[in-house]
């Protein structure tokens, strides 16, 4: 390397150089003012000209040379370095992107230009300290239309969603787009969403493909990588739809099961089910159907479905008709001795009865719970369950925990453990406190404060919840820990995050107590009517026990007829007061 004095208008531009876009009027009025105050601070580099000449080739800093021109500078220094073999291309990249990053249609021109002096992707990767993955994405700027590689040099750019969109459409499409879209006068910003949306096609994902290689060459499915997904998923994807749907029903085709169809999906996406069949949202059995779709994404789906029992054909006043052999029986249907209407009148009855009986006869507390499991799998129930996030409906969901009371007769028998256990899975399957519609309420808080739930609430320090917390609750989470709050808050929310790692934090707002509040307007909605007085004997008790003496049964169930103050916070105690007046 040697320092030399040269003349800059002698000095020539490099063919290769990395930066190609103007630079703002405003950047190179303050260079030169630099210039003319104190001259070049940092020599320009250059290099002999490999053509035999005597005149020097710019390798990096022509801004500098092209200011001092302007400034009328007739001689400055200059670094002499050997010319490189690539023209300096590299060097001239490195360079610039260490003093001021480029535009990406500049970095990708520079890149092309690298790859065509014999580097590798991989190379240039190594050489510029950046992942293979974006320079592959740089080099997806080859397939943009020029018109609209120009306005992006400008510093106009659509965003990666926009710019994979685009990347992906053929030249021809890019152009018929752009006459509609391109910058005018009155308007120099060009609406990239609006170019995107213009270009947009169905993408079918191989991720989503339930046919293997065979149907993928039969149908000429050729796979394109989309290099802006993220690295961790299958992110080939084909634009041929009808080749890729034609692949994925031939699979269903090859693959239906013995009691299976092929339907087609509905305006909503839904399978369309043959008349009269019945969609099986449970575990179907082995009588049932299946129906094989293709949803909206092009995924195949399939459901259970179950079609009613056949008749049997009917003869004379409703008679059913049995074949055997060449004969033909005829065989008069008998009557049932109760008809449709009076099954109804028993159904009221009954409920009028079973009601009657629970809010009169003597019931144990055991029996009582154990009639509580029951309730629940009632084919009349329907619950969102906090525990797996889905509706159970009757004793398709909940009828586990009541099979368990019964004996191998099917009667109604079980010990104290069982019943415990009963009961628990019950709660957990009912009682929620999820922010959505399987919420249940201030009873869910209430049951969490019972029980001391608040113990085992998980640690909330960390990053994903302290996220989601304001200056002021970081800073009020501080209060009793070693860490000071910081003048960022994502500083003092990374300290917190450091201090909870090997301890546990939790925000009082998710304590299960609910406030004085909320309490008093749920007891206060749902307190219950007044009952007329009585001597505390159920009615027509002395007729069912003769002289024996049955102690009533307590609305509640448990040792304690009701809460009582020593178990609650003083919050609480002045709620229920309040609700009791």
């Amino acid at each position: 390397m040697e320092l030399k004095f040269v003349d800059p208008r002698a000095l020539k531009d490099n063919p290769d150089k990395a930066r190609r876009s103007k630079s703002s009027p405003q950047a190179d009025a303050l260079l030169l003012a630099t210039i003319r105050a104190v001259g070049i601070v940092q020599p320009p580099v250059v290099a002999l000209e490999t053509d035999g000449g005597n005149g020097y080739v710019i390798d990096a800093g022509h801004r500098r040379v092209r200011q001092a021109i302007a400034a009328g500078l007739e001689e400055i220094a200059v670094l002499v370095i050997e010319r490189a073999e690539d023209g300096g291309a590299m060097r001239s990249l490195a360079e610039t992107l260490a003093h001021e990053q480029l535009n990406p249609v500049d970095q990708w021109r520079a890149i092309e230009r690298l790859v065509a002096l014999g580097w590798t992707e991989e190379a240039i990767a190594v050489a510029l300290a950046l992942p293979v993955r974006q320079i592959r994405k740089l080099r997806l700027l080859a397939n943009v239309l020029p018109a609209m590689l120009d306005q992006m040099a400008k510093g106009d750019m659509p965003n990666e969603k926009e710019l994979r969109t685009i990347a992906s459409a053929s030249l021809d499409e890019q152009k018929e787009v752009w006459k509609k879209h391109k910058p005018s006068k009155t308007d120099p910003q060009v609406s990239w969403w609006s170019v995107a949306q213009g270009l947009t096609k169905r993408r079918m994902y191989a991720r989503d493909a339930s046919f293997g290689d065979d149907l993928t060459q039969a149908y000429g499915i050729a796979w394109v990588e989309d290099l802006f997904a993220p690295a961790d998923q299958d992110s080939r994807y084909t634009t041929d739809v009808e080749a890729f749907l034609g692949a994925q029903q031939e699979w269903m085709a090859n693959t239906v099961p013995k009691r299976g169809v092929i339907v087609e999906a509905g305006q909503w996406g839904e399978p369309k089910l043959p008349p009269k069949a019945e969609r099986v949202y449970g575990k179907p059995s082995k009588s049932d159907h299946t129906a094989m779709y293709l949803d909206r994404d092009g995924k195949v789906q399939s459901v259970a479905y179950r079609m009613p029992a056949a008749k049997k054909p009917k003869g004379k006043n409703g008679a059913d008709v049995e074949a055997d052999g060449d004969d033909i029986v005829v065989t008069a249907k008998p009557r049932p001795d109760v008809t449709r209407k009076g099954m109804e009148m028993i159904g009221d009855l009954r409920t009028d009865a079973l009601h009657e009986a629970l809010s009169r006869a003597p019931i144990g507390d055991d029996t009582l719970m154990a009639l509580l499991v029951l309730a629940f799998a009632g084919q009349n129930v329907t619950v969102a369950s906090g525990a797996r996030d889905i509706s159970y409906y009757g004793a398709a969901g909940l009828g586990d925990h009541a099979a368990r009371l019964f004996n191998h007769e099917g009667k109604l028998e079980f010990d104290i453990d069982t019943l415990r256990l009963a009961v628990r899975s019950l709660l957990i399957d009912v009682l929620s406190c999820r922010e959505n519609r399987s919420d249940s309420g201030v009873v869910a808080r209430v049951a969490g404060d019972v029980i001391a739930a608040d113990n085992f609430l998980a640690n909330m320090g960390t990053e994903d919840f302290l996220s989601c917390l304001s200056r002021q609750a970081l800073e009020a989470a501080c209060a009793d820990t070693s860490v000071l709050p910081r003048q960022k808050v994502k500083d003092t929310r990374a300290a917190l995050v450091e201090h909870f790692k090997e301890g546990r934090f939790v925000h009082p707002s998710a304590l299960f107590a609910p406030t004085p509040e909320k309490l008093t307007f749920w007891l206060k909605k749902n307190e219950a009517r007044e009952q007329p007085e009585d001597d505390g004997t159920p009615e027509g008790q002395d007729e069912l026990e003769g002289d024996a003496v049955v102690e009533p049964a307590h609305d509640y169930v448990g040792e304690d007829p009701a809460p009582q103050e020593e178990d609650l916070t003083e919050g609480q105690i002045e709620a229920y007061k309040v609700a009791a007046e």
